[in-house]
């Protein structure tokens, strides 16, 4: 098991091209060198989609690839913030009295959101802050982020939060693919949406089984409450739901309660005036996922001489899940996957909150030369806008580790 903390290390800042570029555009834009550096990994979840908030265990690692910030703490209420990319405009803020623009994907919103809940643990505070942003999401990335070790993934559960190692398989690697499309969630209903339609197929599921459906907010939590395996809870879905969507009158009539009360006491503030809702499909997609996560994990640990086609079908099966049932994906990550799979992937499928983002792919190590070589033809050079992407866009990654705190070494 690993716990959320953020190991500090020491850096020869000037024999490191990197940190050393930081530094002197710290300098230059502030006047004065950096106190530390933090470092905050990339991350992919390998399997285990949009069920983190629904209370089950994901299965994500951390990447190589990493975002560097230098800091020089300040005794001022005035924050301050600069970014490398000249794309991105300086910042400033009076600390007591952030403002967070939520229509709009600004880079700074990202760190004003940590702000606002600095005096909680830190795993469980990244995903409590994110939420001022406008995202009803679960915890999953920001615990890799700080739980990640370097040479292993993460199967990652909540309540209480805990990591456990989990040895991928010898023989693959994984490949990240970009699609190019960006899908702001948090100036959107999509994701909110979908938590929302999990909450209540919540409540429908536990009050048809005579459980105290006001206080269950969970999938998983109904799970536990009746104290049976994912069939069983697939069976009830099929039996209890209907695949046609709800209309907010029918889950009240459902629940035997009003419309003032479905409003004010269910539905979140910026889901109020959505009418109809998908309970059937989303259910089926969050038990089936959970399921397939421990699967993954189990086949891992018990690494059988046909792993990888195992692996590879969990992903396939995944992927197909949140194109049909949860319906997170779009054209072209249905495209790109195709793409990766017909160009050798063993297994491949959106990865994140989907409506755009990346892929990952089981790739065998002796195949990653073409397929890296076929990815780019079929995907990036037949598109213009990608074209001079795909050194940025499409990798191979190994788990890295998490967060950490860098110290400026004292010269020799």
């Amino acid at each position: 098991m690993a716990s959320a903390t953020s190991p500090t290390l020491r850096v020869q800042v000037d024999d490191n091209e990197r940190f050393l570029k930081l530094k002197e555009m710290f300098i230059s834009k502030f006047g004065s060198p950096p106190k530390f550096y933090v470092r905050a990994p990339g991350r992919v979840n390998i399997i285990g989609e949009h069920i983190d908030y629904c209370g089950y265990a994901v299965l994500p690692m951390a990447i190589e690839q990493d975002i560097l910030a230098a800091v020089e703490p300040l005794e001022t209420q005035v924050v301050q913030l600069a970014n490398t990319n000249p794309l991105y405009l300086d910042f400033t803020a009076n600390a007591a009295n952030i403002q967070i623009e939520k229509t709009k994907p600004l880079w700074h919103n990202y760190f004003l959101c940590g702000l606002k809940g600095i005096q909680v643990e830190l795993a469980e505070l990244c995903a409590k802050s994110e939420r001022y942003i406008g995202t009803e999401g679960g915890g999953m990335d920001q615990s890799i982020s700080f739980l990640a070790e370097e040479g292993t993934a993460k199967l990652i559960e909540f309540s209480p939060l805990r990591a456990t190692d989990v040895k991928l398989p010898t023989g693959a690697v994984f490949v990240i693919a970009n699609s190019c499309v960006e899908m702001n969630k948090a100036a959107t209903s999509h994701f909110n949406i979908r938590v929302m339609e999990c909450r209540l197929a919540t409540k429908l599921i536990a009050k048809s089984q005579g459980q105290d459906w006001r206080n269950l907010l969970k999938l998983g939590d109904v799970q536990t409450k009746l104290g049976v395996g994912f069939e069983e809870m697939l069976t009830l879905v099929e039996k209890i739901l209907h695949p046609e969507p709800y209309s907010r009158e029918e889950i009240c009539e459902c629940l035997g309660i009003s419309l003032q009360e479905l409003r004010s006491t269910i539905l979140s503030q910026n889901t109020q005036d959505v009418c109809s809702f998908k309970l059937y499909q989303r259910a089926k997609h969050v038990y089936s996922e959970a399921a397939r996560v421990l699967q993954f994990k189990k086949v891992c640990d018990e690494a059988p001489a046909n792993a990888l086609q195992l692996l590879g079908a969990l992903m396939n099966q995944s992927h197909a899940s949140c194109r049909d049932m949860y319906e997170c994906s779009c054209l072209e990550l249905d495209q790109l996957v195709d793409i990766c799979l017909k160009s050798g992937a063993i297994g491949s499928r959106l990865t994140g909150a989907g409506w755009g983002g990346c892929t990952v792919s089981m790739v065998p190590a002796d195949k990653l030369t073409g397929f890296l070589a076929s990815v780019r033809d079929a995907y990036y050079k037949t598109d213009g806008q990608r074209l001079g992407l795909p050194k940025k866009s499409l990798f191979a990654t190994n788990p890295g580790g998490g967060a950490l705190v860098f110290l400026e070494a004292e010269k020799m």
